[in-house]
C-alpha cells in the first residue's frame, strides 16, 4: 500500500536524499528534523553509510532508537552538511530558531557545518524575524535580571519563558534560562550584532548568514523549492 507524504515528510525526504557516502550529518531537533532522521535512517539500511552527530537529547535518542550510526560532538571539527528546521524564515536567508532550547548546539552544527539545509513549509516565511514569535535569548541564571535590563534598553520587551508544567522556568540542556524578547521593528543584523554583544546572554535566536538551502514544502503541491 502506498502511502501520501505530508508536506514535512517530503521536504524531510528531498533533504534526506541529498545525502552521501561517507558524510557526516548534524541532526537538528523538532517535528521536521525528526522526519529527517526517519528518512535517513532509512538511506542507512538501504545501504548508505553516514555518521550523525545531534543538536539535542531528543534527536540523540530518536536517531539511536533508529540505528543511525552517532558520534559526539567534541569529536569532531567539521560537518557536511546539518539538516533542522526553523521558526521563521525571511527572503534573505535570515532564521529565527530556539523555541526547543538548544540553541548553543543548534548554532554551533550550523556554523561548523558546509551546508546547512533548513526544511519548512510555507507558514514559516515571514516579511521580518520576530514577525509570529518572540526572539528565544539564552542566559545565565544568576544574571537574567541584569540581561533583560540591557535587553529592554534595546527596546525589547519579554519574561522568562515558563516550564512546561507552569510550576517554574524553562532550562536549557546546559542549565541557562531563556528570556522569550519581543523588539519593535529594527534592522536585524545590528538587534544581532547588539545581543552578540550584551553580557550574560549565552546565546540567541537569529541565525544569519548560516543558511545555504532553504527547501520549502506545500500541502498542496509535491515541489519542493531550493533557494540558494
Amino acid at each position: 500500500m502506498l502511502v501520501e507524504l505530508n508536506a514535512k515528510q517530503r521536504v524531510a525526504q528531498h533533504a534526506a536524499d541529498l545525502i552521501e557516502n561517507d558524510m557526516v550529518v548534524g541532526l537538528g531537533t523538532g517535528s521536521t528534523a525528526n522526519y529527517f532522521i526517519e528518512a535517513l535512517a532509512k538511506r542507512q539500511q538501504g545501504g548508505l553509510r553516514c555518521t550523525t552527530v545531534a543538536s539535542s537529547i531528543v534527536s540523540t535518542l530518536k536517531a539511536k532508537s533508529l540505528g543511525l550510526s552517532q558520534v559526539s560532538m567534541e569529536h569532531l571539527s567539521h560537518i557536511d552538511v546539518y539538516v533542522d528546521g526553523a521558526d521563521e524564515v525571511t527572503e534573505d536567508k535570515v532564521l529565527l530558531k530556539g523555541r526547543g532550547s538548544d540553541l548553543v548546539r543548534e548554532k554551533l552544527l550550523a556554523r561548523a557545518s558546509s551546508e546547512f539545509h533548513v526544511l519548512i513549509d510555507q507558514s514559516k516565511l515571514v516579511d521580518r524575524i520576530g514577525q509570529n514569535y518572540p526572539i528565544p535569548i539564552e542566559v545565565m541564571p544568576f544574571a537574567w535580571q541584569l540581561v533583560l535590563r540591557s535587553l529592554e534598553a534595546l527596546g525589547g520587551q519579554g519574561k522568562l519563558r515558563p516550564n512546561a508544567s507552569g510550576d517554574g522556568f524553562a532550562m536549557t540542556s546546559h542549565g541557562s534560562l531563556v528570556l522569550d524578547m519581543a523588539f519593535e521593528e529594527r534592522d536585524i543584523l545590528a538587534l544581532d550584532s547588539a545581543l552578540n554583544a550584551t553580557p550574560g546572554v549565552v546565546e540567541h535566536g537569529i541565525f544569519t548568514g548560516l543558511a545555504t538551502a532553504i527547501f520549502i514544502a506545500d500541502e498542496s503541491v509535491d515541489v519542493i523549492e531550493q533557494r540558494r
